[in-house]
């Protein structure tokens, strides 16, 4: 006969509903399943949609919702770590569906670069193509570039291409850089020109902010609030750069950080440039930024016997360096800081070797043998590595057991390297952009196929790999170009062939 909407009995005392709601709220998942077991009322009152609300928040799921969007929390929690816990053992046991970003032979590829499942990718052609990978339906649109006064003849290769959330960004063998918006078409939105060739290229993860080295000079192109593109800053540098980066999530003018040879610099669209790092006789090797630090790897030469290659790790508000971590004879080809979890980042070395530093620590937490060439791309999250080599071998590691889970070998070395919670996306990238037979035997598909690179697409969610859905083999439409026949599809329905 108790009054269970105002009043809750806590034994013998009479609280109200509101103050056992906050009591409630210092229990867990286990703790409100042993309450809900002891009476009706107290069942009503572990679950509570506040109460799992909160829980499915501090656990990391379904942030971007407000509590009106769900009727059960309890069960949308339920749902989220089953789905988690499916994701991470295929994963493990590579359960999913694999694919091949195609495109026709006689294309070498350049460049690739991804966003959120949409992958960018640029070609010898001078074409620039984009895959939505979100969807079972592939689509390949060209980005039509803009014609030059000398476009009589052939188009110049694709050199980078960079995309965020927003944009779309390819820089071009003769120094032209294209932008394109994701939001309005296939036509450029923006388009300037280099006196020289590009060195380096980058676009701010979640910003418009475009960066382009070419020659001595560093130039960031930005548009205003009204849309239109101007130059805030340009910066002139003493040497190449080899590495550009551009600092994510920063409010107000952007910033950049290049490395030229072995000195590394801080831009910033107000200041000057200013050195963040300088010793003479010892290069960078690469570099990576995170909204509040930049990591780089140094190498020695040998001159200090001493002090072998590292990799330094720099605060870029006081410009003071953090650490030194890394104690290797090999070259650091690759690191990755920004998606690494906090005091955490992975890289790969010329050695053959993946390593997992622990900054606070300033020793490396696990090192991985694998490859046999060296590592070309490498990314991580909390239970996981992914490593690229230059032989063309995929690695996919358990970071806390520091194990091999599965490899993937193709021919060209691992360029680049992206994946979320449950797809994967890599590119092995040609070196040789003009591969032989290339003009005798335009017309030998089997030729090109070897030596124009490969896009691959993992996909590790069983919930878009539906029984009903419809099979790779059956998604073309029999549209391909005649003599290209190789790989003949089929088409859906079959009457339609």
């Amino acid at each position: 006969f108790q009054n269970e909407i105002n009043e809750v009995p806590f034994f013998d005392v009479q609280l109200p509903y509101e103050l056992a709601l906050k009591i409630f709220r210092y229990l867990g998942k286990a703790e409100l399943g042993r309450c809900a077991q002891v009476s009706r009322t107290w069942k009503i009152l572990a679950e509570d949609e506040v109460l799992w609300y909160r829980l499915c928040q501090e656990e990391g799921y379904l942030l971007d919702m407000s509590i009106s969007d769900h009727s059960c929390w309890k069960l949308a929690l339920k749902n989220c770590r089953a789905r988690e816990h499916m994701l991470k053992t295929n994963w493990k046991n590579r359960v999913g569906a694999v694919s091949q970003l195609r495109y026709e032979p006689g294309r070498v590829l350049c460049d690739v670069h991804s966003c959120d499942g949409v992958v960018m990718a640029g070609y010898t052609s001078g074409e620039v193509r984009l895959w939505d990978t979100r969807t079972w339906d592939y689509t390949a649109p060209v980005l039509e570039a803009v014609q030059g006064p000398g476009a009589a003849g052939a188009p110049p290769h694709v050199s980078f291409v960079r995309i965020n959330s927003s944009l779309a960004v390819a820089a071009y063998e003769d120094g032209t850089v294209s932008v394109w918006s994701l939001l309005f078409g296939r036509e450029p939105i923006h388009h300037f020109q280099h006196n020289q060739r590009i060195q380096a290229l980058a676009l701010a993860p979640g910003g418009t902010t475009v960066a382009t080295a070419s020659g001595f000079e560093v130039k960031l192109e930005s548009p205003d609030d009204k849309g239109f593109w101007q130059t805030p800053a340009t910066f002139e540098i003493q040497k190449l750069v080899n590495f550009l980066n551009l600092v994510p999530d920063v409010t107000g003018s952007p910033v950049a950080v290049a490395a030229a040879e072995d000195i590394v610099y801080l831009l910033k669209a107000e200041d000057p440039g200013k050195v963040l790092h300088s010793v003479y006789g010892q290069p960078v090797t690469c570099l990576d930024v995170s909204a509040q630090e930049a990591a780089f790897g140094i190498k020695t030469f040998g001159w200090l016997l001493n002090e072998p290659n590292q990799i330094l790790l720099y605060n870029l508000e006081t410009n003071q360096c953090l650490t030194k971590v890394g104690n290797s004879t090999g070259d650091f080809s690759c690191v990755n800081l920004h998606s690494s979890p906090p005091n955490l980042l992975v890289a790969g070395n010329k050695d053959r070797r993946v390593r997992v530093f622990d900054v606070r620590r300033g020793e490396a937490a696990c090192s991985l043998y694998a490859h046999q060439l060296g590592v070309t791309a490498v990314q991580m999250d909390e239970w996981k590595i992914v490593s690229g080599g230059q032989e063309g071998l995929l690695c996919v590691w358990d970071q806390r057991m520091g194990t091999k889970l599965w490899e993937m070998h193709a021919r060209h070395p691992v360029r680049y390297v992206w994946f979320n919670s449950h797809s994967l996306i890599t590119a092995n990238i040609p070196e040789d952009k003009n591969p032989r037979g290339s003009g005798i035997t335009d017309d030998d598909p089997s030729v090109h196929r070897k030596y124009r690179g490969i896009i691959y697409s993992y996909e590790f969610s069983v919930d878009q790999l539906a029984v009903e859905s419809v099979l790779p083999i059956c998604r073309s439409s029999y549209d391909e170009v005649t003599g290209y026949n190789y790989n003949i599809g089929l088409a859906v329905p079959y009457d339609n062939i």
